[in-house]
């Protein structure tokens, strides 16, 4: 999955840009926290598990 993509998606229920860290983009919605790998394509496994986390 192309990493704009899921950030796409995780934009859409709340999570915005907080900073960027060593090797990933921290995303933040009140209390939560997503890192999001800074690569332009991110393993399909991982992505859907970032997915079903947040359950979309």
């Amino acid at each position: 999955m192309k990493q704009r993509v899921l950030i796409k998606k995780l934009e859409q229920i709340g999570f915005t840009f907080e900073r960027h860290g060593g090797n990933h983009d921290i995303y933040r919605r009140g209390n939560d926290i997503e890192k999001v790998p800074r690569h332009k394509e991110i393993n399909e496994k991982l992505a859907k598990a970032i997915l079903r986390k947040w359950e979309l």
